[in-house]
């Protein structure tokens, strides 16, 4: 059974982190409810990672489709 959310649109802060995120029932969350979501498998093609000083990161699987990148989905 695949997770029941995917990403669709997000909003950034000045410096272009993505601050937010909006799936696809509508709701909008901040990104560290969105990375614990990931990381219960409750949102397809994301996974987490970490910065180098620890900070957790969400990221797009690696699908070779730069159109579903994080980054590149329309914003809110």
């Amino acid at each position: 059974m695949s997770p029941p959310y995917r990403i669709s649109r997000v909003s950034k802060d000045d410096r272009g982190n993505i601050v937010q995120v909006m799936l696809n029932d509508g709701r909008i969350f901040d990104i560290s409810t969105v990375i614990e979501m990931a990381e219960s498998g409750l949102i397809e093609n994301v996974n987490t990672g970490a910065t180098r000083n620890g900070e957790k990161t969400l990221r797009s699987d690696p699908d070779k489709d730069p159109d579903n990148n994080l980054d590149n989905l329309p914003r809110f």
